[in-house]
């Protein structure tokens, strides 16, 4: 439920207070008031959240109207006292309305905003160059990047082109000072490994679409639930939006600075998978949840722009995909270990030969020129009852896994590593 305190010129109080009531209004009060140049009648509202839109259309129509909404949850209690648990548990999601001006206020100060993007892009720095796992999640609380992507979806839904460019804006202005800073940092401080947290953030898996699916669909639900019907906090799902977003950004910055053009073509890949996969779900979720081209106090939307950006940004998720797969297996390295980690347990089970103990694959930080490296160390325990030497083991199962694995169509040049580990003698 939402508080609306209505000032109209004196006379029209009582049409504001009728008008409420249709709407479902509850402790409803009018008084007289003086304004600054005028006599007013003041009224009191509190009225459920999914009405809010419809009252201040119907208002409209009113000399000098002028609104002040409450954006927090209050809680209407009328008589009869017994049913107040009932009366405070139909908590309704948010009125469009109210979800696109908060969305507008959030385009405001720009120094506060880069000042963020400037403070996220040193944070994810440090964490990427010492490995520090707390330092990126710090960098993804502080990263202003959730604000602009879910601007993107309001104004898809809206159909607003304007707020489409200025949100547009913001995100890659921020992305762009947050690389900026982690290069220059690279550059000064004469960077020219890449570590390991780096390597780890170019690597892409072949499901990362989804991530920046749930985390738009997330975002837009956070934006839209009332207060207390929310179990998620803000931050919470701002920073699942980051999460997405901070470290690949630092990774261009640092790969470029450092002239790993592989590393930073994965994370601009990251980057802009994000951006779309975000406003496809989000603009979507906002408009089953009522928010449309028309509305209270707009009416800047075109309703044409919605199916035309978000068929834009289908295409753009369909290129990126097809980018994906048919560039295999630069971007769905994560993946790709995870199968050949599977494909190296059927071959040790079907040699007889031995058990397998532990597999470790991964694809290498150094960049060889003319193949794609996948480094794999496997260690297994020989089987009793065989008579084959160590040796003749290792190198067996060592041909075996990479002919396997060429065979695969895995398009990588396979470096195994086979230990063969014997039990102790108990007797």
């Amino acid at each position: 439920m939402r508080q609306l305190l209505v000032q109209v010129p004196r006379g029209h109080g009582k049409e504001v207070l009728n008008t409420a009531k249709d709407h479902d209004g509850t402790n409803l009060a009018l008084f007289e008031a003086i304004g600054t140049d005028e006599l007013l009648d003041v009224v009191i509202i509190h009225i459920p959240n999914r009405k809010v839109e419809d009252l201040m259309q119907a208002l409209e129509g009113l000399p000098n109207l002028r609104i002040t909404l409450n954006p927090h949850g209050v809680m209407g209690l009328k008589p009869p006292a017994d049913e107040a648990a009932q009366q405070v548990t139909d908590v309704a999601p948010r009125s469009p309305i109210e979800v696109f001006l908060s969305g507008l206020q959030s385009v405001g100060s720009w120094k506060g905003f880069l000042g963020y993007a400037a403070a996220a892009g040193v944070v994810v720095w440090i964490g990427l160059f010492t490995n520090t796992n707390y330092l990126l999640v710090a960098a993804m609380l502080i990263a202003p990047f959730a604000g602009p992507a879910m601007n993107v979806a309001l104004a898809t839904a809206r159909g607003d082109r304007r707020l489409l460019g200025r949100s547009l804006l913001r995100y890659f202005a921020a992305l762009a000072v947050a690389i900026a800073v982690a290069g220059l940092l690279t550059l000064v401080l004469r960077q020219e490994t890449v570590t390991e947290q780096m390597a780890a953030t170019s690597t892409v898996s072949a499901v990362a679409v989804l991530l920046p699916v749930v985390a738009g669909a997330a975002g837009a639900l956070n934006l839209v639930q009332s207060q207390r019907s929310s179990l998620v906090s803000g931050a919470a799902t701002g920073m699942l939006v980051a999460a997405s977003l901070a470290p690949p950004a630092g990774l261009i910055g640092m790969a470029g600075a450092m002239g790993r053009w592989d590393l930073t073509v994965n994370g601009a890949f990251v980057l802009l998978l994000q951006l779309v996969g975000i406003n496809l779900s989000a603009a979507i979720v906002f408009r089953l949840y009522g928010i449309s081209a028309k509305g209270a106090r707009y009416q800047r939307g075109k309703a044409w722009a919605f199916p035309a950006i978000l068929a834009v940004t289908v295409a753009a998720l369909a290129g990126l995909l097809t980018w994906q797969f048919s560039s295999s297996p630069n971007l769905q390295r994560s993946s790709r270990t995870q199968r050949a980690t599977a494909e190296i347990q059927k071959v040790v089970d079907q040699s007889g030969l031995a058990t397998l103990v532990e597999s470790n694959v991964r694809f290498t930080r150094p960049d060889i020129q003319g193949q794609n490296t996948m480094l794999g160390t496997v260690y297994v325990q020989q089987r009793r009852g065989i008579e084959q030497s160590t040796e003749a083991i290792r190198t067996q199962l060592t041909q075996d896994i990479q002919m396997h694995l060429l065979n695969q169509g895995f398009n990588v040049t396979p470096l195994i590593d086979v230990s063969v580990l014997e039990a102790p003698n108990r007797s």
